[in-house]
């Protein structure tokens, strides 16, 4: 079974890795002729063509690139497949990407999907098979796809080792928006506060621990996949960056005030987040 992987970074290597072994012949596409050479290297793909000839030759298509890069690529994609390919992509913002392939007469052989997972790194020297492992995936408008594009999205995320879960691009956005691009958007802003304070502080990150190294962690992920992502979902991400900055404003408020009892609400309040996350 030929497979072409269009992004051979973090998400597009760790998911060659895992479907190693599994009869197939792994083609990686990149606009990046490092991580075409390093993927190369490493093993994770077996072989490296242009785009256009990769897809008309293979039976499953993996669209793992930057979610601007994949809203213009799939029409294009979905031209050039045969009547067995399927094509799945994986980005983190879906109303878009959907809207643009909705009334393709190819609809039916995509898939639109988001597994949940990732790291700070990116690269294919940062893949490996495990990424998935336990983690859940979210399939958009599977009414759309054929009951053979399913399947075989299915199978895929079965030897990922992931739990799929099915919502409207219009849902999957408003809340990745919430539990995913606003934390990013929080880990950016910390970084830059505490970048700035610490040109006059030189001791700052001498004292900085585990909390602080968790909160930012995720501030070292890719420039050029998160900018997109902001910018796609734009709508739903103001929304949440509204609340966030109201109820900041309702901690400022409370510790200004020295108002314990203010405080003390806010902090039982969010600790309910305990239940939420240990279900």
């Amino acid at each position: 079974m030929n497979i072409t992987i269009i992004g051979t970074g973090l998400i597009g290597g760790s998911i060659a890795m895992a479907i190693r072994g599994f009869n197939t012949k792994i083609i990686g596409v990149d606009s990046s002729e490092e991580n075409i050479k390093t993927a190369l290297e490493l093993g994770i793909i077996d072989h490296a063509m242009e785009w256009k000839q990769a897809v008309m030759i293979s039976e499953l298509v993996i669209l793992a690139v930057p979610v601007d890069a994949a809203r213009a690529l799939l029409p294009l994609i979905l031209d050039c497949i045969s009547d067995t390919c399927v094509v799945i992509d994986m980005g983190s913002t879906k109303v878009g990407i959907c809207n643009n392939a909705r009334r393709h007469p190819r609809r039916a052989q995509y898939v639109a999907s988001h597994p949940m997972a990732g790291t700070e790194n990116s690269g294919p020297q940062a893949a490996f098979a495990d990424l998935f492992k336990g983690k859940k995936t979210i399939i958009c408008e599977q009414e759309l796809s054929s009951t053979f594009a399913l399947n075989q999205a299915k199978l895929l995320y079965k030897i990922l080792g992931m739990t799929i879960l099915y919502m409207s691009p219009e849902d999957h956005d408003k809340h990745i928006a919430y539990v995913s691009h606003l934390a990013h958007v929080i880990a950016y802003a910390l970084s830059i506060t505490v970048l700035e304070i610490e040109k006059d502080e030189k001791k700052i990150f001498e004292m900085a621990g585990s909390g602080f190294d968790s909160t930012v962690r995720i501030a070292k992920s890719s420039t050029s996949m998160w900018t997109p992502i902001l910018q796609q979902n734009a709508d739903y991400l103001i929304a949440s960056i509204d609340e966030y900055v109201e109820t900041l404003l309702d901690f400022k408020r409370a510790i200004e005030h020295k108002d314990s009892a203010r405080l003390s609400e806010l902090i039982d309040e969010a600790n309910k987040i305990r239940k939420v996350l240990h279900k």
